[in-house]
């Protein structure tokens, strides 16, 4: 049941990077179950028109165009497209992520880059083209970042998305000074885990990590995917017109328990780091 009217959206163009799966698709089912109309954006194209077909309806389709996030003149292109398709863009939910579990020192330049690059860069880049055409139209707007718990903690063994997270968390808060005079808002969601088909088994790829991970959870759950989308759907409304700045954790009081989310990795042994990289690449072909 939703504790929502269906007309909650209505008349809402809402932009979602990272928006074909997992929690991007949650919250745009939601949305669109709420009466917004929905635009998806990530780099496959297949997975992006699969998700549209089956989320959409004849009499709500869901408009969906690739995008790298980490490159901006991609960017432009897809609010161009969006804003081209719908007429104005109302909501942008700032998704698109990269994660892996992975010792500091066994990192390469390559991967501090490619989670920095999506993560804060192209979080930044998507914020300023559309925060730029809102200012420049005399629009409003609310921008929705999904963060982490360790945002604002830090976290052992996922150092580049704490560091790229924290950018996305100062720039929440940043822009809600900066933008507040023009009606954007800024609010941010910081999950805890979430299981989530990709993520969730890098993030936690041994039966043993995920009890852990569960064992550290004060109501000893991880989330539902429907309970997040609640959450984003009541920020982006009206009811949430006064909140600006804000990031709203959802996460069971695991962050209560000790900083840092994946800090009780460091029981792991070195061959032990070695299988789980296998399994973690294993997962990516």
């Amino acid at each position: 049941m939703s504790p929502f009217s269906t007309d909650l959206l209505k008349g809402k163009v809402i932009l979602i990077t990272g928006g074909a799966t997992g929690l991007g698709r949650a919250m745009g089912e939601k949305f669109l179950a709420l009466g917004a109309s929905l635009a998806i954006a990530s780099r496959r194209e297949n997975v992006l028109k699969k998700a549209a077909d089956e989320m959409g309806t004849e009499t709500n389709p869901v408009y969906y165009k690739c995008c790298d996030v980490r490159d901006p003149s991609q960017v432009h292109d897809l609010i161009d497209a969006v804003e081209h398709h719908f007429g104005h863009i109302d909501i942008l939910v700032n998704n698109a992520a990269g994660n892996f579990i992975s010792p500091t020192e066994r990192l390469s330049p390559r991967a501090v880059d490619t989670i920095l690059n999506i993560v804060l860069h192209g979080t930044f880049y998507t914020m300023l083209e559309v925060g730029k055409r809102w200012i420049a139209q005399g629009r409003t707007g609310t921008m929705l970042n999904i963060v982490t718990t360790y945002a604002s903690t830090g976290s052992g063994y996922v150092v580049p998305s704490a560091a790229a997270k924290a950018g996305v968390l100062a720039l929440t808060r940043s822009l809600a000074a900066e933008w507040g005079k023009y009606g954007i808002r800024q609010v941010a969601i910081a999950p805890g885990p979430f299981p989530t088909e990709g993520a969730w088994s890098r993030l936690s790829p041994t039966p043993e990590l995920e009890e852990k991970m569960i064992n550290r959870i004060p109501i000893k759950r991880v989330g539902d995917k429907d309970e997040l989308a609640n959450l984003a759907a009541f920020l982006v409304s009206e009811y949430a017109a006064y909140m600006n700045g804000e990031v709203v954790t959802i996460d069971g009081g695991e962050w209560l328990q000790g900083a840092g989310q994946f800090n009780g990795l460091s029981e792991l042994t070195s061959s032990q780091w070695d299988a789980l990289a296998e399994l973690t690449r294993k997962g990516k072909d």
